[in-house]
């Protein structure tokens, strides 16, 4: 993730003055601890990933940036497995930073997952410049340009494309 990236999600947390959200692609931790920098103290990070491993790494990565254990939710599996047992409306704000072929399927899920108002979030949507190049394209890419499509005609959902990192579509649930 880059700084830039980083950063926009801090402010968004900050804005939605976040105290749930839910994070889908666990990583390294590190834009975990963007989102708990933004969050509010008694905010907690719910954070989704199929490898136990990485998430080891990321819960060791929170501790050393100074966030205490109950900050933060670790729960392994797939995305598409886990997002149904979260509660409906339960959350200010949605990352999603996982498997793009299923990025639709977690759009439907983070819907469901937001209160009104809230932020749904999703990284690397430029995918180095592919999802508006007119060249035949891989199927992750052509997910991405129908979630593009999507977001953009919803009309549950205000957007917008933050162009940092490799690309940031942000999106508010309308009340």
């Amino acid at each position: 993730m880059s700084p830039g990236t980083g950063a926009a999600l801090r402010l968004l947390a900050a804005t939605a003055d976040a105290k749930a959200v839910a994070e889908i692609g666990t990583g390294t931790g590190v834009s975990g601890i963007y989102l708990l920098q933004g969050m509010r103290p008694d905010g907690v990070l719910t954070t989704v990933d199929p490898e136990p491993e990485r998430q080891q790494f990321a819960r060791e990565a929170f501790r050393a940036a100074g966030f205490a254990t109950n900050r933060s939710r670790f729960i392994p599996g797939r995305a598409l497995d886990v997002l149904p047992r979260l509660a409906d409306g339960g959350y200010d704000l949605v990352f999603c930073d996982g498997d793009r072929l299923e990025s639709m399927d977690c759009l439907a899920e983070s819907l469901r997952l937001l209160r009104p108002g809230g932020l749904v979030c999703f990284e690397g949507v430029f995918a180095d410049g592919r999802t508006i190049d007119s060249a035949a394209q891989p199927a992750e890419v052509l997910r991405l340009r129908e979630l593009l499509r999507a977001v953009r005609e919803s009309q549950e959902l205000m957007a917008t494309l933050l162009p940092v990192g490799d690309g940031l579509l942000c999106a508010v649930r309308r009340g």
